[in-house]
C-alpha cells in the first residue's frame, strides 16, 4: 500500500489523506466546483504585494506577470520575444529606440502609450524599488511620440533586453488617479493602493485579494493578444504545510501544486490521477554572513564571520552529497559557484568546483581564527520559499555543530525573514536566486557589489565590502568586448571563491505536480504562465 509521510515523519495511507485533513484544507482553500476553465493552483506561500516593484520574489512576479506585461518577454524556451513592444533597434552604444504595440488598453479602459512606459522607468528607479538595480541599468526614456520610447543609457548595458524583462508596465493615469506613483515600501511595512489592487494590459484581472488566505483573477476579455489555454478564472491559495497541500491535490480540491515536497515525489507518480512535472531550476541556493558589524547581534565578542577562515570552515563542514541524497532525494544539483544557471558560469567545472567537504580542515581553520571552541549564532531562515528550505538550514545546523559551532535555526514565512534582510537584521541567513535571466549580472550587481546607490549592492545582506570584487563586477557591468567581459566574470569568480563571501549550496530542482487533466508548460525560472494552462474536461 502507498503511503504518505507528513511534515511530522507520520506514514498515512493516501487514500486517507482527503478525510484526514478535510477539515485543514477547507479552512485554507474554497473548494469550487469542477469546471473546465478554472485553474485552482497553490504553494506554500503568498504573493507578497501586488505593487510590481515593490519585491522581486518569483512567485510574486509570476502573478504580477499575468496582471502587468513587459515591452519583451519570454517565450517556452526564454527566447526573448516582442510583447508590448513590436519592434526595437539599437541606434548608437547608448540608445535603443522602441516602437509600441498599437490598440492595448489597460483593464480600466486607458490606453497604453509611451507615457506609460516612462512613468513605469522612473517609478522602477525609486530607491523603495526592489528592481531598481535593473531599472536604473536601462537609464532613462523619454517618448518620441505615443507609441515610441527611445532609451538612453549611462553606460554599455550588455544585458539591456533582459534587464528590460524586469520592467512592468503600469499606468501613469491610473497611478496618479489612486495616490500610487511612488513604490510601496515594503520593508518599512507601508500600505498603498497598488499592493491591494493591480491594473495593467495582461491577459488576466485582479477580481480579489485576500493576503494569505485567497487571491482570484478572471480573463480579461479585452486582451490585445493571443491566450493559447482555456483558463476563465484562476485561484491562488497559499497553504503552507506540505501534508496539506499534497492532500488538497490528492482529494481534488487544488489542480496544481507549484512546490511538492521532494520527499511526496515517488508517491505523487504513482497516485491515479496526479502526474509530476520536474526539471532543474535556473536558482541557486546559498548562505551570506553578517562580515560588516564588529560584534554580531544578539551576541558578545568578535564577529566571527569577518574572518575568511571562518566562513572556509563553515563551508568544508558542509556535506553537500548528504543534503542531496538523504534531504532533497536526488533532486539538487550541488555547486560551487554563486550563480543561478551553470550557462552563467560557461559551464566550466573549474568555476562549477566546491571546496572539499573536510571536516578536519574545517576545525583547523577555526582554531586558526581563534575560534578552536566554536561559537553561536542565529541562523534565519524562511520556512515557504525554497524547496525544503527549513530543513536544509536544520541540516545545515547539524552539520556545523559537528565543529563546534552552535547554529540556531530562526525559520518564519518569507515575508517576515526578507522584510528582516532588508533590514540587515541578521547574522548569517539562508537564500537563494533565479529567474530567466542566465548571465551572471542578475547576481553580480545585487549580490556581488558593495551596497550603494540605485539599487546595487541591494541583496548584499552580510554587507561585506570587497572593493576589488566590487570593481571587478562594475567593470564586467559595461563591458561591451565579449572576450573582456568573460575574463572579468572569471575574475569575480574566483575573487569569490577565495573571499567565501557567500557559501555555495546547490541549484534547487522544481518539480511540480498537477491533476492528470491540467496541461502546463514547465519552464525552468519556476514561471508558471497562465495563458499556456488548459484544464480539460474531467471524464
Amino acid at each position: 500500500m502507498r503511503s504518505f509521510v507528513t511534515n511530522q515523519g507520520r506514514a498515512t495511507p493516501l487514500r486517507a489523506l482527503g478525510a484526514l485533513l478535510l477539515a485543514a484544507v477547507a479552512a485554507t482553500t474554497t473548494a469550487l466546483p469542477a469546471q473546465a476553465q478554472t485553474l485552482r493552483w497553490a504553494a506554500a506561500g503568498d504573493p507578497l504585494t501586488l505593487d510590481p516593484y515593490a519585491q522581486n520574489e518569483t512567485l510574486t512576479n509570476v502573478v504580477n506577470a499575468q496582471v502587468y506585461e513587459f515591452l519583451v518577454a519570454r517565450d517556452k524556451q526564454l527566447n526573448l520575444v516582442p510583447l508590448l513592444a513590436t519592434e526595437w533597434k539599437q541606434t548608437g552604444p547608448l540608445k535603443w529606440v522602441f516602437k509600441l504595440r498599437p490598440g492595448v488598453k489597460f483593464h480600466d479602459g486607458r490606453p497604453f502609450t509611451a507615457e506609460d512606459v516612462v512613468f513605469s522607468l522612473q517609478r522602477a528607479q525609486q530607491p523603495s524599488s526592489q528592481i531598481a538595480m535593473y531599472a536604473n541599468a536601462l537609464g532613462e526614456a523619454r517618448a518620441l511620440d505615443k507609441l515610441t520610447v527611445e532609451f538612453t543609457l549611462r553606460q554599455v548595458n550588455p544585458i539591456f533586453l533582459q534587464h528590460l524583462n524586469t520592467l512592468y508596465i503600469m499606468s501613469k493615469g491610473w497611478a496618479e488617479a489612486h495616490k500610487a506613483t511612488k513604490t510601496q515600501d515594503f520593508s518599512a511595512k507601508e500600505e498603498s493602493y497598488a499592493a491591494f489592487n493591480a491594473n495593467g494590459t495582461g491577459p488576466f484581472q485582479l477580481v480579489s485579494r485576500a493576503p494569505d488566505s485567497k487571491t482570484v483573477f478572471k480573463r480579461n476579455p479585452a486582451y490585445w493578444g493571443k491566450i493559447e489555454g482555456n483558463l476563465q478564472e484562476v485561484v491562488y491559495t497559499p497553504i503552507k504545510s506540505d501534508a496539506t497541500r499534497i492532500a488538497a491535490l490528492v482529494s481534488g480540491e487544488v489542480d496544481f501544486v507549484l512546490d511538492p515536497s521532494p520527499r511526496d515525489l515517488e508517491k505523487l507518480s504513482a497516485t491515479p490521477g496526479v502526474k509530476v512535472i520536474n526539471g532543474p531550476e535556473n536558482r541557486i541556493i546559498f548562505i551570506g554572513m553578517d562580515q560588516a558589524r564588529d560584534t554580531l547581534l544578539g551576541g558578545s565578542g568578535k564577529n566571527p564571520f569577518k574572518d575568511v577562515r571562518v566562513r572556509r570552515a563553515l563551508y568544508q563542514a558542509i556535506d553537500i552529497e548528504a543534503i542531496k541524497t538523504k534531504l532533497m532525494n536526488g533532486q539538487s544539483a550541488p555547486t560551487g559557484a554563486v550563480v543561478p544557471s551553470p550557462l552563467g558560469a560557461f559551464n566550466d567545472p573549474a568555476i562549477e568546483a566546491r571546496l572539499p567537504f573536510d571536516v578536519a580542515a574545517a576545525k583547523k581553520l577555526l582554531a586558526e581564527a581563534g575560534f578552536a571552541n566554536g561559537f553561536e549564532f542565529t541562523l534565519d531562515c524562511p520556512n515557504n520559499r525554497y524547496v525544503n528550505d527549513e530543513r536544509i538550514c536544520m541540516a545545515l545546523a547539524s552539520q556545523w555543530a559537528k565543529i563546534g559551532v552552535k547554529a540556531r535555526v530562526n525559520a518564519q514565512p518569507k515575508a517576515i525573514i526578507f522584510n528582516k534582510l532588508e533590514q540587515l537584521d541578521t547574522n548569517a541567513y539562508l537564500f537563494g536566486w533565479g529567474g530567466s535571466i542566465t548571465d551572471p549580472e542578475s547576481i553580480f550587481t545585487s549580490h556581488y557589489r558593495n551596497r550603494g546607490e540605485h539599487g546595487v549592492g541591494e541583496y548584499n545582506r552580510g554587507n561585506f565590502k570587497d572593493d576589488e570584487l566590487d570593481a571587478i563586477v562594475a567593470a564586467s557591468s559595461k563591458e561591451a568586448d565579449p572576450a573582456k567581459r568573460e575574463a572579468l566574470i572569471r575574475q569575480a569568480f574566483k575573487r569569490q571563491a577565495e573571499q567565501v563571501h557567500y557559501i555555495p549550496l546547490h541549484r534547487q530542482f522544481i518539480p511540480w505536480a498537477a491533476r492528470s487533466h491540467v496541461t502546463v508548460v514547465h519552464r525552468p525560472d519556476n514561471w508558471l504562465e497562465w495563458r499556456w494552462v488548459t484544464v480539460a474536461e474531467k471524464k
